[in-house]
Parts: structure tokens; sequence; C-alpha cells
């Protein structure tokens, strides 16, 4: 959405791919696992395929892969998607990295990137347009989130750190809290230096809104939906699957 006032910024996504997906297992990444019949990173590049919004993908994934045959199969998806070899140790290396390839490769500094993980391949077109539409409006970014509905529970520290079972300590308000998720959306070139400023502080970065916020911003919440959860463990895969398995 543009006015009169401000120029017409172009959506572009951002996939960082570089993780090795330890936790769940098996000889490939899980975003280049087959989920119900096709990789999982297919399932997020095709949302933003589908969404028409976006003007273009851009995938970042480790250098050992970049020749890899599964690529393949993304090519010519009716949108520029472009694979670079950009990840890095770490998921804010490899956003910033990928940050950096898009605006050498002339992407412009104002308009906005889509940040989104992999492994929520839950997500889709509506919720994709619908971060779209409330950042776009008035807002200098957002990202899709939920209320927390569970209880929260402190557990005792020493118990952890000895990885013991541990003991509660204290029940956690829950009515201001939200469970980040992805897309997160921000201005190009704001995240790009949120991104460089965290990194070179050594600061805790563990999403694109937690650098902003960093930098003295305050990323719009907006409500996403539960079928667009992380894939991290393998009871998380199998929940995926039964929810992206196609009807007969």
């Amino acid at each position: 959405m543009s006015s009169a006032n401000q120029p017409y910024r172009k959506c572009h996504a951002l996939i960082p791919t570089a993780g090795s997906g330890l936790r769940l297992g098996g000889e490939l990444p899980k975003q280049f696992q087959q989920l119900a019949g096709q990789p999982m990173l297919a399932y997020a590049v095709e949302a933003f395929l589908q969404c028409p919004n976006i003007a273009s993908i851009w995938v970042g994934i480790n250098p050992v892969f970049a020749d890899h045959p599964i690529l393949k199969s993304f090519i010519n998806g009716g949108k520029p998607t472009q694979f670079l070899p950009s990840g890095g140790a770490t998921r804010q290396e490899t956003v910033r990295n990928t940050l950096a390839a898009m605006l050498e490769l002339g992407i412009n500094g104002n308009d906005w990137v889509l940040v989104h993980d992999a492994a929520r391949p839950g997500i889709t077109p509506d919720l994709i347009k619908k971060l779209i539409a409330a950042v776009e409006v008035n807002s200098k970014g957002g990202l899709l989130a939920i209320p927390l509905a569970d209880t929260l529970k402190q557990a005792d520290f020493d118990s952890v750190i000895a990885g013991n079972i541990p003991h509660s300590k204290k029940t956690i308000p829950r009515q201001h809290l939200w469970q980040a998720q992805t897309p997160q959306m921000f201005a190009v070139n704001d995240l790009y230096e949120a991104l460089v400023n965290g990194i070179r502080l050594e600061a805790d970065i563990t999403d694109e809104a937690s650098a902003m916020e960093l930098a003295g911003f305050q990323p719009l919440l907006i409500e996403g939906a539960t079928r667009n959860f992380k894939v991290t463990h393998p009871a998380d895969w199998d929940l995926m699957q039964l929810l992206l398995q196609p009807t007969k």
C-alpha cells in the first residue's frame, strides 16, 4: 500500500535455511527432508509464490548445499527466486548476509523484507497478506505471533543446569505474553543495520524482532495461527505431516 506522500515499497521474502536441524535427525538438514510428499522448504517457498504481494524470494543456504540437486525443483516458480550461499554460523548471520547480498544485487533498501523460517511449513498466503496489510498502513515493522494460552511456570535454575527434573518456582502471568512466529516484516535497510549492530554487540538476538527492539523499534504483534508452528522435534514433524497430508 502507498499514499500520495509515500512511494510504493515492494515486499520481498527471505528464508534462512542454513541450519543443520540436528534435533530432528536425518542425513539431510530438515528443510530438505521429505514432508508429506515434498521437501519441507517447498511449503514456505510455495506460500510466498502464491502471495501476489511478494515481488521476489531469497533463500539463504549453507554453501555446502549450493549445488544440491534438490534446489533444481524450485526453479521457474513464477516469480524471481534466488538461492544464495549466504548461510552463516548462526541464524542472524545468515539473515544479515542474505540482506547484504540483496542490497548488492539491487534491492531497494526502503523495500520491505519478510523473514520466514523454513521450519514453519504451515504458513499460508492469507497469513502473509494479513501481516503485510497491518504493517504497511503506518508501522515500521511487525511479526506474526500468538497470545499465550498456557499457564507458564518458572523452573529452578540449578536443576535445569544440572540436568535434573526441575521444580516450579513460580507462575508467570501470561496476559501480556505472545509467542513469536514468522514472517517478521521490516524495511530492508532497518533490519540490516539492526542485525549488524546486534551482532557487533554480541547481543542475544533470537529473531529479527529482537534485533529491531534492540535498535529502539516496537514491532507490531499481528495474530498468526496455530498451524504456523515451528517443526523442531520428531513429534512436531509427525503433527505437521498430518496437517499437510493431501486429503483424499
